[in-house]
């Protein structure tokens, strides 16, 4: 399985663009931070991440306000220069 939760905040947001296919695409890149558990002990956790949005979900990113924090959801893939770590987001729920 390939699911990702995340909050997070846009901290970066390219232009608009679209695929050869017509759909609107979205370039973002996220910052999370949080605090978790692992093995008993509390952790801080902060990344930047970079996504990307396609379609109607593009569109709505586009209008999000930058620093406003948010949970998504969506899958891990590969960036097109094939290093890295990319997050397509799928979902977008409630400003937490």
């Amino acid at each position: 399985m390939n699911r990702v939760l995340l909050s997070a905040q846009i901290i970066e947001r390219k232009a608009l663009r679209y695929t050869p296919a017509g759909l609107p695409a979205l370039d973002l890149v996220l910052q999370h931070e949080s605090e978790v558990t692992e093995a008993q002990q509390n952790r801080k956790v902060k990344l930047d991440i970079k996504a990307v949005a396609l379609g109607p979900m593009a569109e709505k990113l586009n209008r999000q306000e930058i620093g406003l924090t948010f949970g998504l959801a969506g899958f891990l893939g590969a960036p097109r220069t094939g290093r890295g770590v990319l997050l397509h987001i799928t979902e977008l729920n409630d400003i937490v």
